[in-house]
């Protein structure tokens, strides 16, 4: 396949490639692209001797030579083509245009645009026009309003991957403002922070019944990503329907679709506005609505091409890390691999994807609901439910009455997946270690327990 205006190939890594042009011009065009190392201009596979050294050049180029930082908006992933390793580097379309080479600064010899399938020079004039029209108001400069924040859960979800944080890391992870102070993405990423997701459940079609509630925040927003990812997938059950011939067995909504739908509503949502992504379940869908609008440049036909402009680079640097989000641009694609265009809905401030709950299943869900979430229950979240009540105990009571004195076990084991599951709540969530903090019962920890108990 020949070379296009989003593929640029090269034999080696020498030094005669300038492989700081190409990604700037990539990232000053409005549609990204991709880099391949290890085929040569004509299409044909040669393969690299040294895939893995030359990933970690090409990282480290990338990282030290291009202003602004490009971290969070591009991969580099060895691939295998016919029997032979080469590289494959994909870029996302920057928001903070014009990037250029940092010896060069925002000059005609340091900013590139990709034109046809060659990196040109940026006039002058497309530098100045560029620089006046950059985002300004991102989650990395804003600042914080809260400068006493602290990492703790960041740091466990980092070393599970076994990437511990240096104590440079707010800067390594651009957690920090020009002037050197915590901005609003380690706001985000916080222990504590006043953001909640919420996950509301009603019993029919509307927004009439309210049956649940459920707030995930006011922590990490990676621990409130998987206590939500962990709420919808305990939702998405498996409905069993019996034709003449077998029994088949199907999952309300596609579980590669909900999780990259869950992920790309947070990852992409627009913090600067101070709304949370919002997900609300319904007898026969489950809407996911995040605020912002297509980001300046990307038209609807290139967001379903799975054209890539991240809104906030620093968060989808941290989740790549943490390996929720795979490679740029894969979200919604592997959405469309299970639903139409027609899920997703563009309405001016927000952007909200409905996914249907297939009809020939819909009969069969209210019957298997309760069994279903009393089988996922441990026997220790059964044995804090069964001591709950809906007016309010302390942590304390709570552990006495389960009969547990080692507090790490009480919270990791019995408490936190009572909560996680919207089984128990916290009468002041704002302020998760107040000394007059209470758990209650949820209603549906409350149907939970009248359910175990008939047996």
């Amino acid at each position: 396949m020949p070379e296009t205006n989003r593929k640029e190939y090269k034999r080696e890594l020498n030094t005669d490639v300038d492989i700081e042009k190409e990604v700037i011009a990539f990232l000053n065009y409005y549609e990204g692209g991709m880099i391949y190392i290890g085929i040569d201009n004509t299409g044909n596979v040669v393969g690299v001797s040294d895939a893995d050294g030359d990933s970690l050049k090409i990282k480290d180029r990338i990282k030290n030579n291009i202003s602004p930082s490009a971290m969070g908006l591009f991969d580099v992933v060895v691939e295998e083509r016919e029997g032979k390793e080469i590289i494959k580097v994909t870029i996302a379309s920057g928001s903070e245009k014009p990037y250029f080479k940092k010896k060069y600064g925002m000059t005609e010899k340091g900013c590139f645009i990709r034109i046809g399938t060659a990196a040109e020079p940026m006039p002058q004039m497309m530098i100045d026009k560029l620089f006046s029209t950059r985002t300004r108001n991102s989650i990395g400069k804003i600042r914080s309003h809260r400068q006493d924040l602290t990492f703790e859960q960041l740091r466990i979800y980092y070393e599970e991957k076994r990437k511990p944080l240096s104590h440079q890391f707010k800067k390594s992870l651009e957690l920090l403002t020009e002037d050197g102070l915590l901005n609003y993405a380690a706001y985000l990423l916080a222990d504590e922070n006043g953001v909640s997701i919420k996950v509301a459940k009603y019993s029919g079609t509307n927004r009439v019944d309210l049956i649940e509630n459920n707030e995930y925040g006011y922590c990490s927003l990676i621990k409130a990503t998987k206590s939500v990812l962990d709420k919808i997938e305990l939702e998405n059950r498996t409905a069993s329907q019996i034709t003449s011939k077998e029994r088949i067995d199907k999952r309300l909504w596609n579980p590669v679709a909900i999780r990259e739908a869950v992920i790309n509503s947070i990852v992409h949502n627009d913090f600067t506005r101070e709304v949370p992504p919002k997900f609300e379940l319904f007898a026969d869908r489950i809407e996911i609505t995040s605020a912002g609008t297509l980001p300046e440049g990307l038209n609807e036909d290139d967001f379903f091409d799975g054209v890539s402009i991240p809104r906030n680079r620093e968060l989808m640097r941290v989740y790549r890390d943490l390996e929720l989000v795979e490679q740029l641009g894969s979200g919604v694609p592997r959405i469309l691999e299970s639903y139409g265009r027609e899920c997703f809905r563009f309405m001016g401030n927000f952007v909200r994807m409905t996914f249907p709950i297939s009809e020939e299943i819909i009969p069969k869900v209210t019957e298997q609901v309760t069994e279903q979430v009393t089988e996922q229950v441990t026997e220790q979240v059964s044995s804090i439910l069964n001591v709950a009540d809906q007016t309010g105990r302390s942590g304390a009571e709570l552990m006495a009455l389960v009969g547990i004195k080692h507090r790490p076990t009480f919270l990791y084991n019995y408490l936190q997946p009572a909560l996680d599951r919207g089984l128990m709540e916290m009468t002041i969530p704002d302020k998760p270690k107040s000394s007059k903090q209470r758990y209650i019962l949820t209603a549906l920890g409350k149907r939970m327990i009248d359910e175990m108990n008939k047996d």
